[in-house]
């Protein structure tokens, strides 16, 4: 078997595909979402969305069966996002996969899942992988046009890549599409970087 092989194994090892069993599928799929209420009832409660308390085990396991059977499920892949920042682990304690691992599989199975994408950016921003933030806050962009948060978030990476056209924009999409958080206006203000939408030259038509 060549390097290369070996290598595609070994990852396939650390983060196998998602499966499809009797209950569980795409999280906005009408008819794979029967299943949900049961998951969700003894496994994602409040306690556990907020990560107080697990409901069945630790924190990661709970939050990991719900993605093991709705790998798209934004609420739980946002909760484990938070929870592996928080215990400052690549892998929540209780959890089967790493945090890159779940959000890889929920794209794998649904790509055109945007909301994925987006939390998958942000995850990545948190971590300061900002190049690979900024891929896939593009990805879910061009999926979601009207996601405020990804605006919001791809402008914060492109501040701290120094990228202030592309920052200003963003920010601009973002605060049009009415997110209420005013860092990234801040920060741009900080840097003698923002401009209101409307002092900006008027573009001219060829």
């Amino acid at each position: 078997m060549s390097a290369y092989l070996i290598l595609l194994a070994a990852l396939a090892g650390d983060c196998p595909p998602y499966s499809k069993g009797a209950t569980g599928g795409d999280y906005y799929d009408v008819e794979d979402a029967k299943g949900l209420a049961v998951v969700e009832t003894f496994h994602f409660g409040p306690q556990v969305e907020s990560l107080k308390q697990g409901a069945s085990s630790m924190l990661g396991g709970d939050i990991g069966y719900t993605l093991e059977h709705f790998p798209n499920h934004p609420r739980a892949l946002a909760a484990m996002a938070r929870l592996g920042l928080r215990v400052k682990k690549v892998q929540a304690p209780g959890a089967h996969h790493t945090v890159e691992c779940y959000f890889q599989r929920a794209i794998a199975f649904v790509p055109n899942d945007g909301a994925t994408r987006a939390l998958f950016g942000a995850y990545l921003l948190s971590l300061r992988r900002d190049a690979d933030a900024i891929g896939h806050l593009q990805a879910a962009l061009e999926l979601q046009p009207g996601n405020a948060s990804a605006w919001y978030n791809l402008g914060l990476a492109e501040v701290r890549r120094k990228n202030w056209g592309a920052a200003l924009e963003a920010a601009h999409k973002a605060y049009r599409l009415g997110f209420p958080l005013p860092g990234l206006r801040q920060q741009l203000k900080a840097a003698r970087q923002w401009r209101e939408a409307e002092s900006l030259d008027p573009v001219v038509a060829h």
